[in-house]
């Protein structure tokens, strides 16, 4: 099987939701590779299910050893990575590994597996729907929903470079398009 999706969008577009929803309702074809990193996690987030969550030291001891298949500094000081033991445990279950990755950590995949995997961006409807979505969410303080959405701003300009954009308005229209798509790769 050895396929990879990579789900990428900015902050708040509702990568996650979407993501969630496929593994909820096709878990015996998809496995989630969850992702390292340095952040301190949310309040509702479990170590294992969202993040793994490492401290800093332990994190560049793994990038040493060569434990990461790709990792990023997304946010100052902030990194995060995808950890090859996750990728080949999904595999050996004959699963496609999915990825919510950032942007650039889903190029890096997309670049190194080129068509073993399919790398889909979700977009919200607009930048100002985005900021609502981040506003609301209430996990920032000021400072970091502005960099947030600069960096949001910025990550945007790089949807065409991947294999489909799907633009995150009506969200049970986005979980049918995104399963659809899913379908399709699984059964090629």
């Amino acid at each position: 099987m050895d396929k990879l999706l990579i789900f990428s969008a900015p902050s708040g577009s509702g990568k996650t939701t979407v993501v969630k929803h496929l593994l909820e309702t096709m878990d015996s074809k998809l496995g989630f590779s969850v992702s390292v990193t340095t952040r301190q996690p949310r309040p509702s987030e479990v170590n294992g299910r969202e993040y793994h969550f490492l401290d800093l030291d332990t994190f560049n001891r793994k990038v040493n050893n060569g434990d990461f298949l790709e990792y990023e500094e997304v946010y100052s000081d902030i990194l995060y990575g995808t950890l090859w033991s996750e990728v080949k445990k999904i595999w050996s279950e004959n699963k496609i590994v999915v990825f919510d990755v950032d942007v650039r950590g889903g190029l890096n995949l997309k670049k190194k597996f080129g068509d073993q995997a399919l790398a889909i961006f979700l977009r919200p409807p607009s930048v100002d729907v985005l900021m609502d979505r981040l506003k609301k969410r209430s996990t920032e303080v000021e400072h970091q929903l502005q960099e947030r959405i600069e960096k949001a701003q910025y990550e945007l300009s790089f949807e065409n470079k991947y294999d489909v954009v799907v633009v995150n308005d009506i969200l049970e229209d986005t979980f049918a398009q995104c399963k659809q798509l899913v379908t399709d790769f699984y059964s090629k």
